[in-house]
């Protein structure tokens, strides 16, 4: 379950070219579970259409204070204690002075005033506007009466200039709010979590290597830590930043990845084997550079300890989280991997197919456990991670109470 499911969020749009990431904000936070209402201002119709957010948020859209239908039940009150969250994106400069002072003109405004859920903002506007004195006082008064912002982010703005003031991406947002949510399920457990390819030299400049972005492993261990597990990633040889507030062990080879995680394993109550480690290394390593030959030339292999079947195989295994790379059969040779590694649960993608994860942002997977089974559609790995941490803290969690009782 991801930690959006029926969660109610109030999504404010104002008026700005920004406008239009609300759309795909409001996909991503469906596809999470959650549930959308939509508020427009006036000048927020100039940019985006009523009936773009309607469809894609599956609740008519409310746009007028003095709605006579609405506000004979008190609408704007009803919107305002239905929230879980409200976030307001775009947020412009016009809309953060008039809530700073306390104007409820509109229906946006005023529901601000009145709800007593959190609310967040997400600015949107010219660098210079963003920097003006006027509106980082507005900011910190908004801030010490409580209220978030997320954002802005740097780069390329509508109007020509580069500079503080975008909105942030639908999907940052939609990551924000999942982390809002985030009850913190894996408070002080200690993750071991793998990631990214290895490399198996032949000589110095070839290797035998595979695919692996790391991406998936790293959103893991992003989305496990923020759950609040203590992790240490082994990583594999990737072009990826080590996430904050995680401890990470940088190795090359399958070798080198299993005598780190050997060491290591015994201080982990769960293990997460996402890399894409090498089931074979050549038997044997030129010292120099194999030249170029006119006939076939036959390279010995011999295969690589398993990592995950032995950490599974300890005499007190941690809770033993696998991978499976599939292009065919997904289900049936991810569960007979399952079973002969001996593992609770294991996460498998068809990396063939149109949503297949490997060197991309997106993936689609198949988690299987004893007995059952769920499939996590195609969605970028940031926000497929935090379900796939929630899924996995649930089955660590009913694992650890069986066991005890």
């Amino acid at each position: 379950m991801s930690h959006l499911s029926g969660k109610r969020v109030l999504l404010g749009v104002t008026g700005g070219i920004a406008a239009y990431k609300s759309a795909i904000l409001i996909r991503y936070l469906r596809e999470a579970g959650a549930d959308v209402h939509v508020v427009m201002t006036a000048s927020a119709r100039a940019f985006i259409g009523t009936l773009t957010l309607q469809a894609l948020s599956g609740h008519p859209v409310h746009e007028d204070l003095m709605d006579p239908a609405q506000e004979a039940a008190m609408g704007h009150i009803q919107l305002a204690r239905w929230a879980d969250l409200v976030l307001v994106a775009p947020a412009t400069a016009n809309f953060m002075a008039r809530l700073a002072h306390g104007l409820a003109d509109d229906l946006l405004s005023a529901l601000c005033l009145a709800t007593t859920a959190p609310i967040a903002l997400a600015p949107a506007m010219n660098r210079e506007m963003w920097r003006n004195p006027v509106t980082q006082q507005n900011k910190a008064l908004l801030e010490s009466r409580g209220m978030l912002f997320w954002g802005p982010g740097e780069g390329a703005q509508a109007c020509g200039e580069s500079g503080p003031g975008r909105l942030l991406e639908a999907e940052q947002l939609a990551r924000r709010v999942q982390d809002w949510f985030a009850p913190g399920d894996l408070r002080g457990v200690g993750v071991l979590l793998t990631a990214g390819p290895t490399r198996e030299p032949l000589d110095p400049v070839r290797f035998l290597g595979n695919r692996s972005s790391g991406k998936m492993g790293y959103a893991l261990a992003t989305a496990l830590a923020e759950a609040g597990a203590e992790v240490c990633l082994v990583s594999g040889p990737v072009s990826l930043d080590c996430p904050a507030g995680i401890s990470r062990v940088m190795v090359e080879t399958a070798m080198e990845m299993y005598d780190a995680v050997m060491e290591r394993v015994v201080d982990c109550a769960l293990f997460v084997a996402a890399a894409a480690v090498a089931d074979y290394r050549p038997a044997s390593v030129s010292a120099q550079k194999l030249k170029k030959k006119e006939h076939e030339v036959e390279i010995s292999l011999v295969p690589n300890p398993d990592i995950l079947a032995e950490v599974a195989a300890l005499p007190h295994p941690p809770f033993t989280v696998g991978f499976a790379a599939e292009t065919e059969r997904l289900e049936e040779y991810a569960e007979t991997k399952r079973r002969a590694k001996g593992i609770d649960m294991i996460a498998a993608n068809l990396v063939d197919a149109p949503e297949g994860g490997f060197e991309r942002d997106e993936n689609a997977l198949t988690l299987l456990w004893e007995g059952g089974h769920e499939r996590f559609p195609l969605a970028p790995k940031s926000l497929l991670a935090p379900q796939l941490a929630a899924r996995i803290a649930e089955h660590f969690h009913a694992k650890v109470t069986a066991e005890d009782s």
